[in-house]
C-alpha cells in the first residue's frame, strides 16, 4: 500500500493545517515506500482510520518526498507513529505496531479532545 494511500496524505507544506490545527487527536504515520515494515502496518492504519472516522484525523507522510517534517519531529525509524492532540506530540511508536496499542491510545486521546469537550474551531 502507498505511503499516501492511507488517510490524508500530508506534506511538509500541509501539516500544520492538517495536523498542529486539528481540533481532533491525529494519528500520523511516517514511513517510505520502500520501508518493508509499512507494509504490514499500513493495513492496521487503514483499519484504524475506519474505526476512528470523525473522532480521530488518521494521516501520513512519505519521508522520502517530504524529508523536512519528519526531521523536525526527529523521526530517524520507520514506520513511526506520531499521536498528536491540541498541536502537540502526546506520543509516539515505532516499527510495527500492535494495532490494539495505538487503538488504546486512541481511544484515551479521543476522551479527552478539545471536539469531544463542545470545543469547536
Amino acid at each position: 500500500m502507498a505511503v499516501d494511500g492511507v488517510g490524508v496524505a500530508l506534506t511538509d507544506r500541509n501539516f500544520e493545517t492538517v495536523v498542529l490545527e486539528s481540533p481532533q487527536p491525529v494519528l500520523v504515520a511516517f514511513a517510505a515506500e520502500g520501508c518493508g515494515p509499512w507494509h504490514l502496518l499500513a493495513p492496521e492504519i487503514a483499519a484504524i482510520q475506519e474505526a476512528f472516522r470523525g473522532r480521530v484525523t488518521v494521516a501520513t507522510l512519505d519521508v522520502e518526498a517530504q524529508p523536512r517534517t519528519p526531521e523536525r519531529y526527529g523521526v530517524g525509524t520507520l514506520p513511526a507513529v506520531l499521536f498528536l492532540q491540541d498541536g502537540r506530540v502526546v506520543d509516539q511508536f515505532s516499527g510495527v505496531v500492535d494495532r490494539a496499542d495505538m487503538e488504546l491510545k486512541l481511544h484515551a486521546l479521543t476522551r479527552n479532545s478539545r471536539s469531544s469537550r463542545g470545543v469547536t474551531y
